[in-house]
């Protein structure tokens, strides 16, 4: 936990060096929910009042970058799935934004953060010729704590720092996920999912055009921060 809340607070100085600091998650199962009447607006006395009966139009995984030193939303995903695949390009897409940039994502331990395709993108990136074994049987792709070791590896310009279980409020993009429900999908309708991937499109561009600012960062990865 100190570890990962220093990174927070050298987000800035990481920058200046030309290394991105990303707090990287998942929202699965984002509902693109139609409101079967409309809200009935607000008015004196008497508080916005939202249709409970819904029609439902299917689902879409979120797949969202934090910079935590921008305070921005950086190089979403939406989709269907969240597949070992899904996240792999993901980070290829972010990366690059900024191919020649050092990265550094703070992930949870889910297996598709850990997965052979990282491990191969992560290879070919960095261009490391080191033989990479083979999945399940030998090698950095033995099993998910070697591919996860090689994953993180310091000297490498683009690698994993992977947050302790159950401390997901070292992630910050678990706070941005909560402006995210309160602000456009606690509230909206949407009529399909292709609806909802471009609501939720244009309240990141929104976000970072007019909100956007680093959170402020106070926990210094104590005990006593509790």
């Amino acid at each position: 936990m100190q570890f990962i809340c220093q990174l927070h607070l050298q987000a800035k100085e990481l920058l200046d060096k030309g290394i991105h600091l990303i707090s990287t998650d998942e929202m699965t199962g984002i509902q693109a929910l139609e409101r079967t009447y409309p809200n009935q607006p607000m008015k004196l006395s008497r508080i916005e009042r939202i249709e409970f009966e819904y029609i439902r139009h299917g689902t879409q995984c979120l797949i969202a970058n934090w910079h935590i030193a921008k305070g921005q939303v950086i190089s979403p995903t939406i989709g269907d799935s969240r597949t070992e695949e899904d996240f792999a390009d993901h980070i290829e897409a972010t990366i690059n934004t900024d191919p020649d940039a050092g990265w550094i994502f703070l992930v949870d331990q889910l297996n598709t953060h850990q997965s052979e395709s990282l491990v191969r993108l992560v290879a070919r990136c960095c261009s490391l010729q080191s033989s990479l074994g083979v999945k399940g049987q030998s090698g950095i792709l033995q099993s998910m704590a070697t591919r996860a070791a090689f994953l993180s590896e310091q000297g490498h310009r683009i690698r994993f720092v992977y947050i302790p279980k159950h401390t997901s409020w070292l992630n910050q993009i678990e706070c941005w996920f909560s402006i995210l429900v309160r602000r456009l999908l606690k509230r909206s309708s949407f009529t399909s999912t292709t609806h909802l991937k471009q609501k939720i499109i244009d309240f990141i561009n929104y976000f970072n055009r007019t909100l956007a600012k680093p959170f402020v960062w106070k926990f210094e990865g104590f005990l006593e921060d509790f």
